[in-house]
């Protein structure tokens, strides 16, 4: 499996003690405030070890987000707030925009853009993974369902837990919808793609391999129009990406479709689905050579140079050629100025998101233990509120290079 994906930075977020003297009184409090802090630090360490696979995260994620639950949602299961949720202010920094970051007082807050980073985690680890020479069947599996995990996960935050906020997001932050759309779109692109590496290495029928490339590459297209209205300061590179595997998957689509139709006897019209797969090869390589030219967040790379990229046009090519030597001997059909239309729909391998949900309030959350809250003895002049344009420093992300001849590149 050769795949190169595109990856923004991780969200960078600010300490949080959690210490509330004078509000916390008593040893239950205390071990929850505790148990809080150190399951925090724990999980933003697990976002940059490279040894951490999905069970140590989700682990490590469901210990802090059971605790985080009682700072949101009530004991009783009624509809009510704990009222715990407004009593931290929470920093984060947004993906595309530097290390100035949002900050709000509010639990949910936290919850969703921690939640935001577990998902961005699982699509990292998959691109690690994808980068492996020799990558097993059952690896290529962990690839394809990590990314569906990622994707429940945006899913998850979109829909039930961002209308939620007190806040809305403003325009190009991570949790406004054109954004959190787009991450989700990729995701189930990206896991598309390895189903069609997969349906390749089966030898699945060349129509299949079309119409998955297809909608694969509909995809993509969807995923950048998502974003087409916000600012190309810090959505131009992203943007050439998406529009790079667009026209990539289109290409594919075509390749194949030209096989299907010259086992169809329909050699001229074959021709002619290759001419405008080698068109799309030809306009998604000068993209290449943009997205590495264009600045942003993201990876300095040259997705040309990569092996995924360099086999589409050697196959383009060469079926290309095989296409005009038979209709030079056998067909001698009339090549049509129009490329035929690719109404492909697959009946197969498409992918939807893997359904996810928050864990439970924590056990250790009980009416004692929230009761030995006391907000009445909150200081009046909260000084520790923070300045809202302090910036927040970045994740020490590993810098994984890829692997010889693998053509992936990992942020």
């Amino acid at each position: 499996m050769t795949h190169w994906f595109h990856r923004n930075p991780l969200k960078a977020t600010a300490p949080v003690s959690f210490n509330y003297y004078g509000v916390a009184a008593g040893p239950p409090a205390s071990k929850i405030c505790n148990d809080l802090r150190t399951s925090r630090a724990r999980l933003l360490e697990l976002f940059t070890d490279l040894s951490c696979n999905p069970e140590m995260m989700k682990n490590a994620a469901d210990s802090y987000f059971s605790l985080l639950q009682g700072f949101i949602n009530s004991l009783d299961e009624s509809t009510q707030e704990s009222k715990l949720r407004y009593i931290q202010n929470f920093k984060w920094t947004d993906t595309l925009q530097g290390h100035v970051p949002s900050a709000q007082q509010d639990a949910v807050f936290e919850l969703i853009s921690m939640g935001f980073n577990v998902a961005l985690w699982y699509t990292k680890y998959a691109s690690r993974l994808a980068g492996k020479e020799n990558i097993t069947e059952d690896e290529a599996k962990e690839v394809h369902r990590s990314l569906k995990i990622a994707a429940g996960i945006f899913k998850h935050l979109k829909e039930s837990h961002i209308p939620k906020l007190i806040t809305p997001a403003e325009k190009g932050r991570d949790l406004e919808a054109r954004l959190i759309e787009a991450y989700i779109i990729q995701c189930q692109a990206e896991a598309q793609e390895v189903t069609i590496a997969r349906a390749i290495e089966l030898k699945h029928a060349p129509g299949l391999i079309a119409a998955l490339a297809y909608e694969t590459a509909n995809f993509y297209q969807k995923a950048d129009h998502t974003l087409s209205s916000l600012e190309p300061a810090y959505s131009a590179k992203w943007r050439k990406y998406l529009h790079l595997k667009m026209c990539f998957y289109t290409a594919y689509a075509y390749c194949y479709h030209g096989q299907t139709l010259l086992a169809s006897d329909k050699c001229g019209e074959a021709i002619r689905s290759l001419q405008e797969a080698e068109k799309l090869y030809a306009k998604a390589e000068a993209l290449c050579k943009e997205y590495g030219e264009t600045k942003g967040p993201g990876p300095t790379v040259k997705p040309s140079g990569h092996l995924f990229f360099r086999k589409l046009g050697n196959l383009v090519k060469n079926t290309l050629e095989k296409c005009q030597r038979e209709n030079g001997f056998i067909y001698f059909q009339k090549i049509p100025t129009e490329a035929p239309q690719l109404e492909l729909k697959a009946n197969y391998g498409l992918v939807e998101p893997v359904p996810f949900e928050f864990p439970p309030t924590s056990a250790h959350w009980t009416p004692e233990t929230l009761a030995a809250f006391d907000l009445t003895k909150r200081p009046k002049d909260d000084g520790a509120k923070p300045k809202p344009d302090e910036e927040v420093k970045p994740v020490k992300e590993p810098d994984i290079k890829p692997q010889k001849d693998t053509g992936c590149y990992l942020s």
